[in-house]
């Protein structure tokens, strides 16, 4: 997982990210400690390598549409933990076609990006906006959080398997043991980094695609959790017209301002 000070916030508010729900271990699997052992370090060789041909893989994709269940951790001022349940999808034809719906039981958001203009819209508010925006699906997740403060949740999806990874800030990395989920074989990963822990479920065989993912702020008391469960599509066909926004008569555009601008 990528490990920006971006990222970190992305897979925080996942809010992106980032790939779930919360782990349950039985007696028989072996313990994280033991498995770092085994591996003689704390960054096991045999997972990084896992993860860099899980970000190969993705970024070999032409195309693909993947859809997150989410579930979101938020503290109250007084301590208490709510969660809330959402939704992430990504529509993605390479490099730079990317659209993206972000639901949760308060906000909808909409997302589009043709390779020159990015396009924020809020359906229910009934208004949108628009900035100039180059480059390839990673960097304009790295350039939205850098500009205008804005984390797309799950944006490691499109950092793993480049320079924006950030790999060698993961301090611990840990096979947890096998898993099926939504009824996919897959491997259990532990990893850490400073002020957060994660884990992510990767699917067995030649498609190492991230089928859960659970990430938890450690850096705060109560430790909230953002969870994804996600169901992939690989031979998704998605018009080239469905990545520009066309503004409906009665929708309001409004300016997202830049951080910098901010200040």
């Amino acid at each position: 997982m990528t490990h920006s000070r971006h990222a970190s916030r992305a897979r925080r508010s996942f809010a992106v990210v980032a790939l779930g729900l919360a782990t349950l271990l039985c007696a028989a699997t072996p313990s994280l400690a033991q498995n770092t052992t085994a591996a003689g370090e704390p960054r096991d060789p045999a997972v990084m390598q896992r993860l860099a041909q899980m970000g190969e893989y993705l970024r070999s994709l032409k195309t693909f549409a993947v859809k997150a269940d989410t579930t979101t951790d938020e503290v109250l001022d007084n301590g208490q933990k709510l969660q809330f349940g959402g939704s992430v999808e990504y529509r993605y034809v390479k490099p730079d076609l990317l659209r993206a719906s972000v639901r949760n039981e308060r906000r909808w958001r909409e997302f589009y990006y043709d390779g020159k203009t990015l396009t924020q819209a809020a359906p229910r508010a009934g208004y949108y906006a628009s900035v100039p925006m180059q480059g390839k699906a990673g960097e304009l997740m790295t350039g939205l959080a850098q500009r205008y403060g804005i984390d797309m949740p799950l944006a490691d999806l499109f950092l793993w398997g480049t320079p924006a990874a950030g790999d060698q800030d993961i301090t611990l990395a840990s096979r947890v043991g096998p898993a099926r989920i939504g009824g996919v074989e897959t491997d259990h990963f532990a990893l850490r980094q400073a002020g957060v822990d994660w884990q992510i479920w990767i699917e067995r065989g030649a498609r190492p695609l991230p089928r859960k993912i659970v990430i938890a702020t450690t850096d705060e008391p109560e430790q909230p959790q953002y969870a994804a469960m996600l169901a992939w599509s690989l031979d998704a066909v998605t018009p080239v017209s469905a990545f520009t926004y066309v503004p409906p008569k009665d929708a309001k555009r409004i300016e997202i301002v830049p951080m910098a601008a901010k200040n």
